[in-house]
């Protein structure tokens, strides 16, 4: 019963099974020890170390490892045993999943200030996805792992994400890509926010595979101010398609009282038809008579309109403004 007992106290199998979230586990050894000799079995996606007063003596990497001083020279050196030793040895052991963590969440719960090259200091939020996987032990262990029993994705998650939003305000404050440059390429915001990203993550012995940049958005007041700068460079390069819709609405006109199309503006149509018969049937006077262009302010009254219209109709004027503007466009031309 006491030999038994005994041989109860030594370990001479060491394995580990994955468990999901878990990124790290210490071997629940108690008060026993490692049989010389003892199996030790590393599945693939693990690693796993032998760490002795806090400092990682040795890793093994995938595969069936026989642990004897041959395989042990680190912990050996640490433990001064001779080389024939045949005594049991205790040691911490840890074994780590070096699995892709996937599919994990990340987004700014504060808009973050960046200094854009274009805009200057500006406010936005971010959100995205990104993955990450154990890539250096030793960092992890010592910076991370300490002596805790366990670490899980879920337990670093909100380091992690602190981490990307610092990041983010080095990686596009830094940049020397315009934000909306990077906002219309979500590919390129991601390989620039992954390269800054990435230093902060390696010094815990993380790697970042993936990162990704789902969306962007800025403050209220900035994005009406854009929409609007949008909306009147549109509307400047249709000047003259807006003159060539007020010529075919005054044709329309002609036929239906509906004229140029919902913006009240038959009668006005009506008035420029009857000018220009009349116009027609007046016996043609001396050159030097003839007033210059008089048609020209009506036919930039309704260009006019129409441009107005436009704006209405993507949302950047109001329909009061477009009514009180409107109505004095038009009393030009009565």
């Amino acid at each position: 019963m006491v030999l038994d007992w005994i041989r109860k106290q030594f370990v001479d199998v060491i394995d580990w099974t994955d468990e999901p979230g878990v990124l790290a586990i210490r071997y629940p050894m108690a008060d026993k020890e490692i049989q010389n000799g003892a199996q030790l079995t590393v599945r693939e996606g693990q690693m796993a170390a032998f760490i002795n007063e806090g400092r990682v003596a040795d890793v093994f990497g995938p595969g069936l490892h026989t642990l004897e001083t041959s395989n042990l020279p680190v912990l050996t050196s640490i433990m001064n045993w001779d080389k024939a030793f045949a005594s049991p040895f205790k040691s911490d052991v840890y074994f780590f999943s070096t699995r892709e963590q996937i599919n994990l969440k990340w987004g700014t719960a504060q808009p973050v200030t960046v200094r854009d090259k274009e805009f200057g200091p500006i406010r936005l939020r971010a959100f995205g996805s990104y993955s990450f996987r154990l890539e250096d032990v030793a960092a992890f262990s010592v910076k991370l792992m300490g002596s805790l029993e366990k670490v899980t994705t879920e337990s670093l998650e909100p380091q992690l994400r602190a981490a990307i939003a610092t990041a983010l305000a080095t990686g596009l404050g830094g940049s020397d890509v315009p934000f909306l440059d990077l906002a219309a390429n979500q590919t390129l915001m991601s390989e620039k926010l992954k390269e800054a990203v990435n230093p902060v993550f390696a010094q815990w012995g993380l790697a970042v595979p993936s990162f990704f940049v789902e969306s962007v958005s800025l403050p209220e007041e900035v994005q009406k101010y854009l929409d609007k700068s949008s909306s009147m460079r549109v509307l400047g390069d249709l000047d003259k398609y807006a003159r060539f819709q007020t010529a075919e609405a005054i044709e329309t006109a002609a036929a239906n009282p509906g004229g140029i199309a919902g913006i009240g503006a038959g009668a006005a149509a009506g008035m420029a038809i009857g000018q220009a018969m009349a116009g027609g049937l007046t016996p043609a006077a001396p050159a030097q008579a003839v007033p210059a262009a008089p048609a020209a302010p009506q036919e930039d009254a309704f260009a006019q309109v129409e441009k107005l219209h436009k704006l209405l109709t993507i949302g950047a004027i109001t329909q009061e403004e477009f009514d009180a503007k409107k109505a004095e466009l038009l009393g030009r031309i009565r």
